[in-house]
C-alpha cells in the first residue's frame, strides 16, 4: 500500500528502457498541465533520479487501496493514476455484481488539496465518478466533504455494490488515499484487492471520456445522497443515545477539534441529535484547511502536541473534556482534565475499555433478558487490549478477536449479523471505534456523541472518566498496556530480526524465554503456528507478506511484534493482565516496564540490527 515500494533497484539497460516507456505513455496519457509540465520538464533535464522515483513502480493497490503523495509520475496520487485505478475497479466489480449497473456506487472525499499539481480530493473523487457513470454505472456524489464512516454507512443503508472514499486521514498533508468498500458495508479483503490490482494494469489507458467530468453534470446517472444520508444517519444515531434527559441537564463542557479536517459540522449535529449544547469547537482548527496549519502531524494519536490549542480553550471556558477526531473523523482520542490541573490523554486501549463497558451497561439495562447474551458479541483486534475479554468473560456475552485493522471486525462483525447475532461494539487501540453497527468500520463522530454522553452519565454519580476506567480495572482486572515501534528502512534486516525470533533456540525452535521473563505460548501468524491448538496450526488467517508472532507469557504479559503495512516500521504492542483483586497498578506498570525492555534487548537487539528508536 505504501507509494513506490517494490521499486526496482541499480541502473541498467532494462530499467532505462521501461523508464522511457512509463514516461513516453505519461506524455501522451496525462491531460493535467501541471503533472504533464512537471514530467516534461524532468525529461529536459534529464533528472534520471526524479523520474525513476516517479516512474520507477507503480502504487501497489492493496486491501487498504491506495496511499501515497500527491504529485506526478505512477507512484503519485494525480488524476492520471486516479483514473486508471477507477478504471481497473469498475472492470472487477462489472465481473463481480451482474446488477451494477442497477444498484450502483457511492464515492465522496476529505479536504486535501495540492495545488502544486493540480491534485485534490474533491477533483479525484469527479474523475471516479465520471469513470462509472461513463460506462452507464449509477454513481452517488457527495456534494461536499464527509466523514469516511459515511461511505460504508451510504454502502449498506442504500444497498450498493462498493464505496469509495478519497482521503489520507492522518497521513502528512502532501498525501492522498483511495480507500475501498464492498457492497457488505466492510472495507475490502483479499482477493479482492489483487483483483481489482490486475484489474487496473489491464485498464491503463484512458477511457474515451476519462478526463471530461462535466459528462457528470445533469446525467441521470448522477445522484447526490448528501441531504438524505444526512438526515438518515443521525436518525439512525439517536437510537444509541440512553439518557435524553441527562444530556439536556449535563453541566459538562466539552471542546471539539477536527485538527483542519471534516468533522465540526457532523460532531455539531450528533451533539444536537443527543440534546446535546454543541461542543465548543477550536477556532484555529475547525475549518477544513488542507495545510494543516498548527499542528506537525494531523493524527490525535501523537497526544498532546495535536491537542495543544484544545487545551487552551478548555482551560480558557472551564470544559473538562476534549474531544478529538483525525482529518477524516473516523477515529477520536479523548483527554479529560485531572483534579492535579493535568490533562490525560486517554489511550486507544482505555477509551475502548470505558465505551465497551458503557455500551454493554447501556445495553443490559434495556435488555433485562438474560437468554439473549449468548448472542451477543464485542469484537477487537489482536493488537487491542484484552479488557473486552475479561469483561466478557464475567458478565456472559461473546468476545472474539480478529486480525489488526477495521477490515477483519467490519467483515467479522457483518458476518456475525447475518448470523442473527448482536455485535455491540469493535475497536482497535489506534484509536478506532465501532460504536453503532450500521456503521461497519471506525465511526469518529458517533464515538465523540457517545462518550459525551457516557461522560455526561458518570458525571450525575460524581465520576470521572478516569475514576469509571479504574473501577472496570477493579472489576475486571487491571489490563496494562505499553506499544511503541522502532524504524527499519531494510526489508533484509526486518526478515532477519524474525527469522532470528524463529530460530533462537536452534533451528525450527522459538525463545523460551525473554530475559528472566518465562514464555508460555507463541503464535506466529506469518507461517501459520499456534502451539496452543492441539494442531498447533492458528485459527486466525495468517499472511506470507506480513511479519507478525505473538508472545504469552507465564506472568500474564501478552507482547505482539508485527511489521506496518503502511510505513517503516516494526511494531510491538503489549499487554499485562491481572486477575481481578490484584489492584496494585503501580505493581503491574513496573512488571510491564521490565518486560517491554527485555523483549526490546532480547528480541529487538537494536543496536545489532540498526533500528532507530520512536522520536519523541
Amino acid at each position: 500500500m505504501a507509494a513506490g515500494t517494490g521499486a526496482p533497484g541499480g541502473g541498467g539497460p532494462g530499467m532505462d528502457a521501461r523508464l522511457d516507456q512509463e514516461t513516453a505513455r505519461w506524455l501522451r496519457w496525462d491531460k493535467n498541465p501541471l503533472t504533464l509540465e512537471s514530467v516534461k520538464q524532468l525529461i529536459a533535464e534529464g533528472n534520471k533520479e526524479e523520474l525513476q522515483k516517479c516512474f520507477g513502480a507503480r502504487m501497489e493497490f492493496g486491501t487498504a487501496g491506495l496511499r501515497g503523495a500527491m504529485g506526478a509520475g505512477i507512484s503519485c496520487m494525480n488524476d492520471l493514476t486516479i483514473i486508471q485505478s477507477t478504471q481497473g475497479f469498475c472492470r472487477y466489480l462489472e465481473k463481480q455484481f451482474s446488477d451494477l449497473k442497477q444498484r450502483g456506487v457511492v464515492i465522496s472525499y476529505d479536504a486535501r488539496a495540492h495545488p502544486a499539481s493540480g491534485g485534490s480530493s474533491r477533483r479525484f473523487a469527479r474523475l471516479a465518478a465520471t469513470t462509472f457513470i461513463s460506462q452507464g454505472i449509477p454513481v452517488y456524489l457527495f456534494s461536499d466533504i464527509t466523514p469516511t464512516p459515511f461511505v460504508p454507512y451510504t454502502v449498506s443503508h442504500l444497498k450498493l455494490c462498493a464505496g469509495i472514499m478519497i482521503t489520507a486521514s492522518h497521513n502528512p498533508k502532501q498525501d492522498n488515499g483511495y480507500k475501498v468498500y464492498w457492497d457488505n458495508g466492510a472495507q475490502i479483503i483479499s482477493p479482492h484487492d489483487k483483483g481489482i490490482s490486475q484489474a487496473i494494469e489491464e485498464n491503463l489507458e484512458p477511457w474515451p471520456q476519462a478526463w471530461d467530468d462535466s459528462v457528470i453534470n445533469g446525467s441521470p446517472l448522477f445522484h447526490d445522497p448528501s441531504a438524505s444520508i444526512n438526515k438518515d444517519y443521525f436518525e439512525d444515531l439517536k437510537k444509541y443515545c440512553f439518557h435524553r434527559a441527562v444530556n439536556r441537564e449535563t453541566k459538562v463542557k466539552f471542546v471539539h477539534t477536527s485538527v483542519h479536517g471534516v468533522g465540526h459540522s457532523f460532531v455539531q449535529s450528533a451533539f444536537k441529535a443527543f440534546d446535546f449544547v454543541p461542543p465548543e469547537a477550536v477556532p484555529e482548527q475547525k475549518d477544513p484547511d488542507p495545510e494543516f496549519p498548527t499542528v506537525r502531524y494531523p493524527n490525535p494519536e501523537e497526544g498532546k502536541g495535536v491537542l495543544t490549542l484544545s487545551f487552551a480553550l478548555a482551560d480558557k471556558s472551564t470544559a473538562k473534556i476534549v474531544l478529538a477526531n483525525d482529518p477524516d473523523a473516523d477515529r477520536l482520542a479523548v483527554a479529560e482534565k485531572q483534579d492535579s490541573g493535568e490533562w490525560k490523554v486517554f489511550s486507544g486501549n482505555e477509551l475502548g475499555a470505558l465505551l465497551g463497558w458503557w455500551l454493554f451497561t447501556s445495553w443490559k439495562e434495556k435488555n433485562q433478558d438474560h437468554s439473549a447474551l449468548k448472542d451477543t458479541y464485542m469484537l477487537s483486534s489482536t493488537v487491542s487490549s484484552k479488557i473486552l475479554q475479561a469483561i466478557a468473560l464475567k458478565e456472559g456475552f461473546h468476545f472474539e478477536e480478529t486480525l489488526t485493522g477495521f477490515k477483519w471486525m467490519g467483515n467479522r462483525a457483518k458476518q456475525l449479523i447475518d448470523q442473527g447475532k448482536n455485535v455491540l461494539f469493535a475497536f482497535e487501540e489506534a484509536i478506532g471505534y465501532m460504536c453503532c453497527p450500521f456503521v461497519l468500520d471506525k465511526d469518529g463522530v458517533s464515538a465523540a456523541v457517545i462518550s459525551a454522553e457516557l461522560a455526561s452519565f458518570l458525571a450525575t454519580k460524581n465520576l470521572s472518566l478516569s475514576q469509571q476506567l479504574k473501577a472496570i480495572y477493579v472489576e475486571y482486572g487491571y489490563h496494562i498496556t505499553k506499544a511503541s515501534y522502532f524504524i527499519c528502512h531494510d526489508q533484509g534486516t526486518i526478515k532477519k530480526l524474525f527469522e532470528n525470533l524463529r530460530n533462537y533456540n536452534g533451528k525450527n525452535n522459538y525463545p523460551k524465554t525473554c530475559g528472566k521473563f518465562e514464555i508460555s505460548g507463541i503464535r506466529d501468524l506469518t507461517t501459520g503456528y499456534d502451539d496452543s491448538q492441539p494442531d498447533k496450526k492458528a485459527v486466525l488467517p495468517t499472511s506470507k507478506s506480513s511479519q507478525m508472532i505473538t508472545f504469552t507469557f507465564a506472568n500474564g504479559g501478552v507482547a505482539t511484534i508485527r511489521t506496518s503495512g503502511t510505513e517503516p516500521k516494526i511494531k510491538y504492542y503489549s499487554e499485562l493482565c491481572a486477575p481481578p483483586g490484584n489492584s496494585d497498578p503501580d505493581q503491574l506498570k513496573k512488571e510491564l516496564n521490565e518486560l517491554v525492555s527485555a523483549i526490546e534487548e532480547h528480541f529487538f537487539q537494536p543496536q545489532k540490527y540498526n533500528l532507530q528508536p520512536k522520536g519523541e
